[in-house]
């Protein structure tokens, strides 16, 4: 895969996992989206919870229309009410999306994994059966913890890390010996399916990285939208907003 190629696939995924562990980290997708924010979000079947350990307010939770900030429920404007409950909404879809844009980064990580063994390894057929096997184990964590009622950034961030970390060392260990073995042997043949590596990799995932790239584009404008209403809260904490998250969208020129 080519180096600006790997880049951008580096940062579709980092953005999935940003947005899932915390809506709290700065994060580039294709230097054209930036998404903020101080709080760590977990979502469950009745409430949208944001938690922050430094700062104030500490703890904010958001329930259909309601807000509960630190030790109480506050006050709402209607308006504020009709916002709330919309951001909300927008966040439970959009952590979903979240999880199956990050499923889908791990499984052309898996792919681009499967290819290396088959070109270099000295026993491909087995060490794809194990990629295969965690990315299957992948999917069945991420189902079990990432659904429209329940989401954890952590859960969705040590899955993915997991999974790649378990298959990883198959694959280098068989690589490795397919190396020195080639070298032992002058496997000439084995060498030239390393010169054409880049190229059957890039074939292979390159369509997929592209649709992941358009994914990841829609989440973040999604993303903004939910940043203007947060943007357009009329309750003010201490006299200042609650600045939920910052978002800052470019679009792509054609």
């Amino acid at each position: 895969m080519r180096p600006l190629q790997a880049l951008r696939l580096t940062a579709l995924a980092a953005a999935t996992l940003a947005c899932g562990s915390a809506f709290a980290a700065n994060i580039d997708v294709d230097a054209e989206c930036n998404i903020d924010s101080d709080y760590h979000l977990t979502l469950n079947e009745r409430s949208l919870i944001l938690t922050r350990h430094e700062g104030a307010p500490k703890a904010i939770v958001l329930r259909q229309g309601r807000m509960f900030v630190d030790d109480r429920w506050v006050t709402l404007s209607a308006e504020d009410s009709r916002r709330l409950a919309e951001f909300e909404r927008g966040t439970r879809a959009a952590m979903v999306e979240a999880q199956q844009i990050g499923r889908e980064a791990a499984h052309i990580a898996f792919t681009a994994l499967g290819e290396v063994a088959a070109a270099l390894g000295n026993q491909p057929e087995r060490t794809r059966a194990q990629v295969e096997k965690a990315r299957r184990e992948l999917d069945t964590r991420l189902s079990q913890v990432i659904t429209p009622t329940r989401f954890s950034g952590k859960a969705l961030g040590d899955g993915i890390g997991e999974a790649i970390g378990e298959a990883l060392p198959a694959v280098l260990g068989d690589v490795v010996g397919g190396a020195v073995s080639a070298a032992f042997s002058g496997d000439v043949e084995r060498f030239k399916r390393l010169e054409q590596l880049d190229a059957k990799i890039e074939a292979a995932v390159q369509p997929r990285a592209k649709a992941l790239e358009r994914s990841a584009d829609g989440l973040c404008r999604r993303m903004g939208e939910l940043d203007k209403i947060d943007d357009t809260l009329g309750y003010r904490y201490e006299g200042g907003p609650l600045n939920l998250m910052r978002v800052e969208y470019k679009p792509k020129q054609p």
